[in-house]
């Protein structure tokens, strides 16, 4: 058969050699006993229907439930902070307070077998790092003070940056290395790293309410918030970094190699989020000054809302940093297409933002104190010890050496009493426990262990280091004359600002009336128009 296929083919394709031939039967006949194996498709979730999609619907309905029960509460707690002037209690501190205690009672609840919560009270890092800590981040480059922000933008760089790598460095190394001469639990090196660099998060909340309550040195507060805001998008970057050597065989890859591979992962994550949020922000400005959405503002503050989530989507989407991008977008949208909105839609977007983000960020600090009950925990008493004076070192070397340095370089000079104010701020907050049961540990010691030492460390500093900052600094004396010589009642920590009834009433007014007046295009607007408005 074969024989009479080739005479068959030499008819109609007599220009074709035996030798040829021979080849291209011989090709043909072998390459078909070669198997390509297909790229396995993506598995699909299953659908879940029937009874089990209504005890999916009741369970995401108590959640739910739960998440507003909380939040009501802490809110009404935050309320008589305000009420009551409770000075000395920064909202965080309190809120956390509320959530260890609220806990404890569900615990009880538990234990009598009266109700069973357990699924409602747990952290979830994922709907932390999808739904919370997006809007937190935007808002606080939206609401960023640019003049401030941008004159001292090496200062905060060098500190968010390179500050972090040194403080995640120093935590990571003392751990492994301490595990090594069997004094703590032995941990690896790309796990000693990982956790050196979660860790190194700072989220000086309590801080920045006492900053603004006794009107500190501007330049201090800006370099402690500055830091604050871009040292948690680089230890998320460092920690994928660390993640991310972990999955890769790194058997027969030198120290050396393995740094540099580090780095330009680091790199690639830092300034790529980066570039796409600014392009993001840039697109969103160019878009909303060229398609004119200033006489419905319901469909322009919807396009805000999206342009502001949406680089955090893309970047998640394609192995960026999502907290990088949005963040950046954040600056970049408040500085040039806030300006393109009508009146009434910026100080909507304003009130919005803030709002957002002060529920996102009470409901992230109670569930850290819930948290406490939720999860099953390895507490090991030397190694947390040791981490926190770790952690605590490691700032020291991060905060002091570098503000030397920078002292060569300012004309505003970092003080003493400055260098140990920034390095007492370097409170832990819900990134780093976020963190800490995002990672991908074995066995499961290991992570019940990180998880344990992480919320260990975020409640030390939170409730020791920022229940003491107020009286650290009336007795380090940098606080501002007019606060020395204000009532200590008068003294608000909260960061919700309360807004005068008078003075709101014209602002809003004057607002209003700005954009009725833009969208009748002045005098020579139609009756028509004015019509289309009522």
């Amino acid at each position: 058969m074969v024989l009479a296929c080739g005479r068959l083919l030499g008819k109609r394709f007599p220009n074709t050699t035996h030798e040829g031939f021979n080849v291209t039967l011989h090709t043909t006949l072998v390459v078909p006993t070669k198997l390509v194996r297909p790229t396995p498709a993506k598995p699909i979730l299953p659908v879940q229907t029937g009874e089990q999609a209504q005890q999916e619907e009741q369970s995401s309905g108590m959640t739910i439930f739960f998440s507003l029960l909380v939040l009501a509460i802490c809110i009404i707690l935050v309320h008589l902070l305000i009420r009551y002037r409770l000075h000395f209690l920064p909202e965080s501190v309190a809120v956390v307070s509320l959530g260890i205690l609220m806990g404890a009672v569900i615990k009880i609840i538990e234990f009598k077998k009266l109700a069973n919560w357990k699924e409602e009270e747990m952290f979830r890092p994922n709907m932390f790092f999808l739904l919370l800590l997006p809007p937190i981040i935007f808002e606080s480059g939206y609401s960023l003070h640019k003049g401030n922000f941008f004159q001292n933008i090496g200062s905060i760089t060098l500190f968010a940056v390179f500050g972090t790598a040194i403080s995640a460095f120093v935590v990571g190394g003392g751990i492994y290395f301490l595990g090594q001469a069997d004094v703590i639990s032995k941990l690896n090196m790309t796990d000693s790293f990982a956790f050196g660099s979660l860790i190194s998060a700072v989220d000086p909340v309590a801080t920045i309410a006492i900053f603004n309550a006794l009107h500190v040195d501007p330049v201090l507060n800006m370099l402690v918030f500055g830091e604050s805001i871009l040292n948690d998008a680089v230890s998320i970057v460092l920690t994928n970094t660390a993640e991310g050597l972990t999955r890769k065989n790194m058997s027969d890859v030198s120290g050396w190699q393995t740094f540099l591979q580090a780095l330009g992962y680091f790199l690639k994550m830092f300034f790529g989020s980066a570039a796409l949020g600014t392009l993001t922000g840039l697109i969103s400005a160019l878009v909303l000054k060229h398609i004119d959405l200033r006489k419905t503002p319901s469909l322009e503050f919807g396009m805000m809302i999206i342009f502001a989530y949406l680089p955090y989507g893309l970047a998640e989407g394609i192995s960026l940093s999502g907290i990088m991008a949005i963040l950046f977008s954040g600056i970049v949208m408040s500085h040039y297409t806030h300006h393109n909105l009508s009146p009434v839609t910026q100080i909507l977007m304003q009130q919005t933002l803030r709002t957002v983000a002060f529920l996102c960020e009470t409901c992230v600090f109670a569930f850290l104190g819930l948290s406490i009950f939720s999860f099953p925990h390895k507490f090991e008493i030397s190694f947390v010890i040791w981490c926190i004076v770790l952690v605590l070192f490691g700032r020291a070397v991060n905060i002091f050496p570098l503000s030397y340095l920078l002292n060569f370089f300012r004309d505003h000079k970092i003080t003493p009493k400055m260098m140990f104010i920034m390095w007492f701020s370097g409170l832990r907050g819900a990134i780093p426990y976020a963190l800490s049961l995002h990672l991908d540990l074995e066995p499961m010691e290991k992570r019940q262990l990180i998880g344990t030492t992480t919320i260990s460390i975020v409640l030390f500093t939170i409730l020791l280091l920022g229940g003491s900052t107020m009286p650290l600094i009336r007795f380090a004396d940098i606080e501002d004359a007019r606060a020395r010589r204000r009532n200590k009642k008068d003294v608000n920590l909260s960061k919700t600002e309360k807004m005068d009834l008078h003075h709101g009433r014209i602002q809003m007014k004057t607002l209003t009336n700005k954009w009725y007046e833009e969208v009748r295009q002045g005098p020579s607007g139609s009756e028509d128009d004015e019509q289309e408005l009522l």
